[in-house]
């Protein structure tokens, strides 16, 4: 028993099976890294392994289909077929030789939130409803054959997942996917036996329940994932924490009820959480969401049913985890996006190495974000996930020396890495600390994680006993001194200079000096640009009780440069209305007078917005110098990663850094 963490490692059970410690690896997404007909490819075996063998008690996998044919999904979607049998078995037989067990998430589909171009059928849901991305288009009822048609394939599934010797099955019933529309009344508007009252519209889940134990067995462990309230004000209408709403999808009340049924009806355990895709940013919560933003849902389940009950939503955070087992606010704790970050969650745990977990940032970019633009699942800070076998670092075959020059994220990243593969690795950095854009990016109070990855990082250097020479800025005859065998030019950016009437105005500061405290914004606050930054920085400013007006250019908020993934960003425009920051878009900053902001729209229109203080936050310029002097200088072996090679965001950062100096 680990001292620290005595109830976070106690063995538990969910119906007959023995979970070794109180950590589950929540279902998560493998889009990617299936094979062309859905089964598990070789990648997604070597991701569940490597949590697998770094302590995690029990993987819960990605979400299955049991059928192809009421609702038509790409093929590589992952599904369970006879041809899943294998790479099944061989997952189950992995991950069982580290005392690790193992379910299967399996879904009745996608419902109103099935959208192309994954989606090759017209979309299906409990009734005929909006489709959630393309609400114009409206989804057709499925009819009691087919419900039945679904059912019966969740039992061969069953059967399948049986032989392959996994432990046991989790219903995919939440986040307003199909169960989950059958289960709710703004989605379930039926008449006939599936619909009506909670009881009717709890008659498809339970029914396939019956349906899974009669073909494997009333010993085969099922348990199901509900949300025990939607958060929602109607259809695409969210509701962010604290915000009084009237409750237009389930309630607490009902979910407890909820609850209450599917334990009588005979699931051997309940996984709460909340939300769903109209609220998308509670089943996914981003860093603008707290840790354990969920707990509370799975602590009133638990006071209503005896069958064991499962946390999720930002539980990385050790203590955390362990109070929730601690107070009986729930019998287990999952875990997802934290073990994307760091495989050896558990193991560091154990060891007492809590500030060796490489932390998760909330961000999407590098898991949910990558999906949406049909990429493979991975991780902004850790680019290995996902592709472990073919990313795993191994020793250089010699020893050289590099020079990183630069010490924000990506030359912290390249100097860990080369340092990691056997490098003698030298980091150079113009100012007297480390973090580059990372330290002001860490100010926000709902960017604490920012603020973890930035203590990380110094904490994994020294680690690896990598020189480090702070107030140094490096010329190219300190380069010809040193003379390294590669050098990696990681000099990121500096904030755009915008020329205009009234730019050296003492109201003029930019985001980044704001940031940093070289000056206080008065009470009345214009921002301009409406990228990821100046919206941030609107939301700090406006949480302090500034009047904010957020300018930009384009129709919309962060419609340019990188993509911010749909929950990331639906909440933090929520947030932005939420704290009553003004918006004016298709508007261009003209002048900064003694009165304010000056600024005009499309049409030409001019206005002046009153302001004690102007922030700019118009992009980055990258500082690409020192390269072009030493490319020009012909050393060879010389790089450019970051923000020095093209500003974007965290996740490009590190994995230019990790390419290259996996590479050397």
């Amino acid at each position: 028993m680990i001292k620290q963490f005595p109830n976070l490692f106690l063995p538990g059970r969910i119906g007959n099976v023995e979970v070794k410690n109180r950590v589950i690896m929540a279902p998560m997404g493998v889009l990617g890294l299936t094979n062309a007909d859905g089964s598990l490819g070789t990648r997604a075996l070597d991701y569940y392994l490597e949590r697998a063998k770094s302590g995690v008690g029990l993987i819960i996998t990605s979400v299955h289909k049991v059928e192809n044919d009421v609702e038509t999904l790409v093929d590589s979607f992952p599904r369970i077929s006879r041809s899943a049998l294998g790479p099944l078995a061989e997952l189950a037989e992995a991950v069982h030789a580290f005392g690790c067990k193992i379910f299967v998430q399996l879904t009745a589909g996608r419902g109103r939130v099935g959208h192309r171009p994954q989606l090759l059928s017209h979309p299906v849901s409990a009734s005929a409803i909006p489709n959630y991305w393309t609400p114009e288009e409206t989804c057709r009822e499925l009819s009691c054959s087919e419900i039945e048609r679904i059912i019966k394939a969740f039992g061969e599934a069953a059967r399948v997942l049986a032989e392959a010797g996994i432990d046991g099955i989790e219903l995919h019933g939440h986040e307003g996917y199909l169960f989950d529309q059958f289960t709710t009344s703004i989605w379930n508007r039926r008449t006939d036996k599936y619909g009506g009252d909670l009881s009717g519209r709890l008659r498809f889940p339970i029914e396939v329940l019956e349906e899974i134990k009669r073909r494997v067995g009333a010993g085969f462990p099922v348990q199901y994932r509900f949300g025990l309230k939607h958060y929602i004000k109607g259809f695409n209408l969210g509701a962010l924490p604290g915000e009084e709403y009237v409750e237009a999808g389930r309630d607490v009340e009902e979910g407890l009820q909820m609850a209450e049924m599917l334990a009588k009806a005979g699931f051997d355990a309940l996984h709460v959480d909340a939300g769903c895709y109209d609220s998308w940013y509670w089943p996914h919560p981003p860093g603008y969401q707290k840790h354990g933003c969920m707990v509370d849902m799975a602590a009133e389940v638990k006071k209503v049913v005896k069958i064991p009950v499962i946390a999720v939503g930002r539980l990385d955070l050790p203590e955390l985890a362990e109070q929730v087992i601690a107070e009986g606010k729930a019998d287990f704790v999952a875990l997802g996006r934290g073990l994307l970050a760091d495989p050896a969650w558990v193991r560091k745990v154990q060891r007492g190495e809590l500030d060796r977990i490489r932390p998760c940032i909330g961000c999407h970019n590098g898991c949910m974000g990558r999906m949406f633009i049909r990429r493979p699942l991975s991780c902004a800070v850790n680019p290995a996930t996902g592709r472990e076998r073919s990313y795993a670092l191994s020793p250089a075959a010699s020893s050289k020396n590099v020079m990183v020059i630069g010490g924000g994220v990506a030359g912290m990243e390249a100097a860990r890495v080369a340092a990691l593969r056997g490098h003698k690795v030298s980091l150079f950095e113009k100012n007297d600390y480390l973090g580059g854009h990372l330290v002001e990016a860490s100010v926000p109070t709902f960017k604490q994680d920012e603020a973890r990855l930035l203590n990380w990082y110094p904490t994994e250097l020294n680690a690896l006993k990598v020189e480090i020479h702070l107030n140094t800025k490096v010329s190219i005859g300190l380069v010809r001194e040193k003379s390294p065998d590669a050098v990696i030019i990681a000099t990121g950016s500096t904030p755009i200079t915008l020329n205009f009437p009234g730019v050296d105005s003492k109201k003029v500061i930019s985001a980044t000096d704001l940031l940093l405290g070289k000056k206080q914004a008065g009470k009345r606050v214009v921002v301009v640009g409406g990228g990821l930054i100046g919206c941030e920085t609107a939301l700090w400013l406006a949480q302090q009780d500034k009047a904010v007006t957020l300018v930009e250019m384009l129709s919309d908020l962060m419609i340019a440069g990188p993509m911010v993934p749909h929950m990331n960003r639906t909440m933090l425009l929520d947030l932005l209305r939420f704290n009553n920051v003004n918006v004016r878009t298709n508007s261009s900053l003209l002048a900064v007078t003694n009165e304010g902001a000056v600024i005009i729209d499309r049409s030409f229109n001019q206005g002046v917005l009153q302001a004690d203080t102007v922030v700019l936050a118009a992009g980055l310029r990258s500082d690409q110098e020192l390269y072009f002097a030493l490319r020009d200088d012909n050393l060879l072996d010389v790089y450019l990663i970051g923000d020095a090679r093209k500003p974007r965001n965290i996740m490009s950062a590190i994995w230019d850094a990790y390419e290259v100096a996996r590479a050397i």
